[in-house]
């Protein structure tokens, strides 16, 4: 069994992506690393080339303008990346996520499980969302809970809509969980950063001027609900060491002092259903 990483970036070092970290904590699973690099003017292209890996392969590619509306050219990059992966499975990470050692037998082992039971398409990831900082995550009904980030390759899988999952022939994959978790990074910014970020992301989903109302008078506002924000407690991934420090004593201070209230309907998810009502899923468990 041989596994190929994939991946695309664009403007990593403006954005303030950790898209080497992310890279290296997939490497070690990874026979091959496909990163499609879009034309930057940050210097993208040389940290990508200084990880000097001989797994990687780099694929240089323009962004098409045209592609601007509802994300579409996240997902054509996306699908530019998978078009060059060589192996029987194809393992992919946005820019902003990173994969947690601990995870690494889960992983080889649900691969290997499923290497030749065809009916399985996908493996499912449930997902971390670090919001805000390093050692905050975002727990609300709006975070989406799991995604599929391990596809089959050669059966015609392709990036869905705004490449946060995939789909075969317009139909949801087939998944099994993989017993791993993926390490979402890209909201762990303080407000200015967060800003500079989401006006750059917004532009792939809504018009100029629209952007420029939305941000005229103020920066992305991060810890506005403290009942969704929950402190991490755990340990992150290796290659996250040198970036995540320790949580701002004030930060911590202020979620303790927080009174959690539970949304009504989320507190009845958890007690007593034990399912998401209306969760989105673009996949099928089996």
């Amino acid at each position: 069994m041989k596994v190929s990483g994939f991946t695309f970036v664009r403007n990593a070092i403006k954005f303030n992506y950790p898209i080497i970290e992310s890279i290296h904590s997939l490497l070690p699973l990874c026979d091959e690393y496909i990163v499609a690099v879009g034309d930057s003017d940050d210097g993208t292209l040389d940290i990508i080339k200084q990880i000097g890996s001989p797994k990687l392969k780099i694929i240089e590619t323009i962004w098409d303008a045209s592609l601007r509306e509802g994300g579409r050219i996240l997902a054509q990059q996306t699908d530019i990346a998978l078009s060059h992966c060589n192996y029987e499975w194809c393992f992919y990470l946005q820019a902003d996520e990173v994969l947690h050692e601990k995870f690494y037998p889960n992983i080889s082992d649900a691969m290997e499980k499923y290497m030749n039971d065809k009916n399985v398409q996908g493996l499912l990831f449930d997902y971390v969302h670090f919001y805000g900082s390093y050692w905050t995550v975002g727990t609300g009904r709006h975070w989406y809970r799991r995604e599929v980030r391990l596809v089959r390759n050669n059966i015609g899988v392709k990036s869905y809509r705004d490449a946060q999952g995939f789909r075969v022939n317009g139909k949801k994959l087939r998944v099994k969980h993989s017993g791993a978790q993926i390490y979402h990074y890209g909201w762990a910014k303080p407000p200015q950063d967060m800003t500079l970020k989401q006006k750059n992301l917004d532009r792939f989903w809504h018009k100029d001027e629209d952007i420029t109302k939305k941000y005229s008078d103020k920066n992305f506002h991060i810890f506005g609900n403290l009942d969704e924000i929950e402190e991490f407690t755990e340990t992150h991934p290796a290659v996250m060491s040198h970036k995540v420090g320790n949580i701002d004593p004030q930060l911590k201070k202020m979620i303790l002092r927080a009174r959690k209230r539970k949304n009504l309907i989320q507190w009845i998810e958890e007690n007593i259903l034990h399912f998401r009502l209306g969760e989105y899923k673009n996949y099928k468990l089996i």
